[in-house]
């Protein structure tokens, strides 16, 4: 069975390696320089086809690898196929929590001293396990992980994290464009639904939520948003969607997708209200923006339809049906396929040259959470433009 899981992700990684260009530019470069030699990177990431070549890069810059994926969105040929290049990879698409959190403090265990963090699970192992000491500096890829830094360790991490999510290509390339386009993507594959005529609310005007705001529109859907930062609300005022409450518009909508980072936006009060055969999803980094556990206990009845569509029998005759589990669905759904390439080679570039920023000149970086160094993100701009065939 290994020997036909790592089959199938070497074929998958041939296309996607290929499509992956300026990774490919900067591997060849990492293979003289070797900045990552004497170095074990610590990893908490999603662990599908575009990060194995993200590894690959590193590990070709002499970089000793450690790691783990998330939770529920672990691809398990991949780790099969990385596992085969002598990587320490942890964790399968089935694991629990608790065993994702022990992966995490695998990880953790392995002594890391760079870390590639995804929601700042690592990080606060780290502080936790009181090994900060040995950390050179590391990355965070999410809005998630950047609000953990900055609020719940606040002054508690003596080592630079450089936060991608901060950076303006990941909020346009990625966040934005790449987001919303697979979680609409998504809902029609999981669902086989139709998005045009539809009534969608999405709760967040960050750069994910416009992009799903923005992609269902393109695609005939109705939308509303719920924001609660009035900076963000009057864009979204602006761009020319409905701006209301959660509870204002939990009979209006058909579709409810929570795109905040933060815990608890759909709870027992809106259940309460949630208008009948509504559909519930998650894009954000943690499983925590629709309130499961609340929903269950909430609910009178449960259906599982198949692996990533789940049936609530609600009090007053209603339904409402949940999708992943509340996890983020682009990655963590049926056939997940994510962001698409060429935005991850573009995020993934900015964690390359981060991460090599860390290893060759910590010193000169502040303690802390801190953005992406303008010169890194200006460098990868002209990168892309060059691809996309643009002159300036």
């Amino acid at each position: 069975m290994t020997t036909e899981l790592v089959a199938r992700a070497a074929a998958r990684l041939t296309w996607v390696r290929s499509r992956m260009t300026l990774l490919a530019d900067v591997r060849a470069h990492l293979t003289t320089t070797q900045p990552f030699a004497g170095h074990r990177i610590g990893m908490s990431l999603h662990l599908e086809p575009k990060t194995a070549v993200l590894l690959e890069t590193l590990a070709a810059g002499g970089a000793e690898i450690v790691a783990t994926g998330n939770h529920g969105s672990t691809q398990d040929d991949v780790v099969a196929f990385l596992r085969e290049q002598g990587m320490t990879i942890f964790g399968t698409r089935d694991d629990t929590l608790e065993q994702h959190h022990a992966n995490v403090a695998a990880v953790v265990a392995a002594k890391p001293d760079i870390l590639l963090d995804n929601g700042a699970d690592i990080v606060a192992g780290i502080i936790a396990s009181g090994k900060a000491g040995q950390i050179v500096g590391g990355t965070e890829e999410t809005t998630s992980g950047g609000y953990r830094l900055r609020d719940e360790m606040a002054g508690q991490v003596p080592f630079p994290v450089i936060v991608i999510n901060d950076s303006p290509l990941k909020a346009i390339g990625e966040n934005k464009h790449a987001v919303g386009q697979s979680v609409v993507e998504s809902f029609m594959r999981i669902t086989n639904l139709m998005v045009p005529g539809r009534r969608f609310v999405v709760a967040g005007y960050g750069w994910c939520g416009r992009g799903v705001a923005h992609y269902l529109r393109a695609l005939g859907g109705k939308v509303a948003v719920v924001e609660v930062d009035e900076l963000k609300a009057f864009e979204a005022a602006l761009d020319g969607y409905r701006v209301a409450n959660i509870l204002d518009l939990a009979g209006w909508g058909d579709v409810f997708i929570t795109a905040t980072g933060h815990p608890q936006i759909l709870g027992t009060e809106f259940f309460e209200m949630v208008a009948d055969n509504a559909i519930l999803m998650n894009c954000g980094h943690f499983p925590w923006e629709i309130d499961v556990p609340a929903l269950r206990s909430f609910a009178t009845s449960t259906t599982e339809i198949d692996i990533a569509i789940e049936r609530f029998d609600l009090p007053g005759n209603r339904q409402v049906t949940l999708i992943a589990e509340g996890r983020m669905m682009n990655l963590a759904g049926r056939e997940p396929r994510g962001n698409s390439i060429e935005s991850m080679d573009l995020g993934f570039l900015l964690q390359v040259l981060s991460l090599e920023r860390v290893a060759t000149a910590a010193t000169t970086l502040e303690p802390g959470a801190q953005p992406v160094p303008d010169t890194i993100n200006r460098d990868i701009a002209r990168r892309m433009l060059a691809t996309m065939k643009a002159d300036l």
